[in-house]
């Protein structure tokens, strides 16, 4: 079964900037090693990252400005640039799926399997495995590559997706493991 991986908004303002999710910065070396893993194997990468509309995106409303399309708060923190052939998805809500071509993406490169990376676990990684669900795709969750602004609510939200989504829930190791089988 064709597996894909999906990092979503590991990007300045999230890691380092205004929005900072303070142990965000511990899944950054894992996150690493399993895109340089599935570079390695073939694997499709694919990057979901806030792109906002100044003035206008509704989650300001909520959240205050933040990766603002074009600034660098808006960009993959260096560390976990895309490389050549990985693909970018920009996004305006929560989900990677909302109003974006990722399903359409994902069904030309044959994925039936999505791994997901990345923060906020209880946001945008929540609401992007609902939308995988609601779509057909076998979900994984590596749960020592996702964070969320504090510890309880990164553990609820990865209880909340196995149970009601039927995620896979690996360890960065299990996964690299299994990958490489």
């Amino acid at each position: 079964m064709k597996v894909a991986i999906l990092v979503i908004d590991m990007l300045n303002d999230f890691i380092t900037g205004k929005r900072m999710i303070k142990q965000a910065k511990e899944i950054v070396p894992r996150i690493r090693e399993l895109l340089e893993h599935a570079r390695r194997l073939g694997l499709p990468v694919i990057y979901a990252k806030d792109a906002h509309v100044p003035g206008v995106d509704k989650e300001f409303e909520l959240w205050g400005e933040h990766a603002v399309a074009g600034t660098p708060g808006a960009d993959v923190v260096p560390e976990l640039k895309p490389a050549k052939g990985d693909f970018v998805v920009e996004k305006r809500r929560y989900s990677a799926f909302f109003q974006t071509d990722l399903d359409l993406l994902l069904r030309e490169l044959g994925v039936k399997r999505i791994v997901l990376v990345g923060v906020a676990t209880d946001v945008c990684v929540q609401h992007t495995a609902a939308d995988a669900f609601f779509r057909g795709y076998q979900i994984v969750i590596v749960k020592d590559c996702v964070s969320a602004t504090n510890e309880q609510a990164n553990d609820r939200s990865i209880e909340y997706m196995r149970k009601v989504y039927g995620a896979s829930l690996k360890t960065l190791n299990e996964l690299l493991e299994e990958l490489s089988q």
